[in-house]
């Protein structure tokens, strides 16, 4: 719910998140872990599942279907299984490290970043994904702020290494953004302008 603030600091199982409305939740592993947090799960599968707002912090890799049917959650993660982002109407994905097969199948809304330094991605995706684009100045800014955000709430390391080179780093993130769901916001932003005139 909005206003409720929810932090682990462990490792959480399956379905963390499900039908989040509202409110943030931030995990991350023991601080005294012997182990690096981008490299190993701290949450399991499905989490975010059909998620309508809110935020979701993971310092760690989530598990399969990771952010399914999310239609308004932002959600930032530093690696995730297979089946991300499946059939997911809205919100915003930031994922700093590895995606596995089959990313974004059936996705029809939303906005999904993903740092991809070894452009890998697109042999990743489901065959249906028709839109990975280079950011844009906004995104770049909105990555960046979103970045500092994740850092203070988790002290992500990696996302620290990423911050610290962001002129070169921002260059090997790449944006997906359904086709259709682009034109309709473009023709959004070109009525609201023209309305303006």
């Amino acid at each position: 719910a909005p206003g409720v603030q929810f932090t682990l600091e462990g490792v959480a199982n399956d379905y963390v998140g499900k039908g989040l409305s509202g409110g943030e939740i931030t995990i991350y592993p023991p601080k005294t872990a012997p182990y690096a947090s981008e490299s190993n799960s701290v949450v399991g599968n499905v989490a975010l599942y059909g998620a309508t707002s809110g935020q979701l912090y993971v310092r760690g890799m989530a598990g399969e279907r990771f952010a399914v049917r999310n239609s308004g959650a932002l959600a930032v993660v530093e690696g995730v299984g297979d089946h991300a982002c499946e059939y997911m109407t809205g919100g915003k994905v930031v994922i700093l490290g590895p995606t596995g097969k089959n990313f974004g199948a059936g996705m029809s809304g939303g906005v999904a970043y993903v740092y991809d330094p070894q452009d890998r991605l697109m042999v990743l995706c489901n065959p249906d994904v028709d839109n990975l684009v280079p950011l844009e100045a906004e995104d770049a800014s909105f990555l960046k702020e979103t970045l500092e955000d994740f850092i203070q709430k988790t002290e992500s390391h990696l996302a620290q290494r990423l911050l610290d080179k962001w002129e070169e780093t921002q260059r090997n993130f790449v944006k997906y953004i359904p086709e259709a769901y682009a034109r309709a916001l473009e023709n959004l932003k070109s009525a609201a302008i023209a309305k303006e005139a």
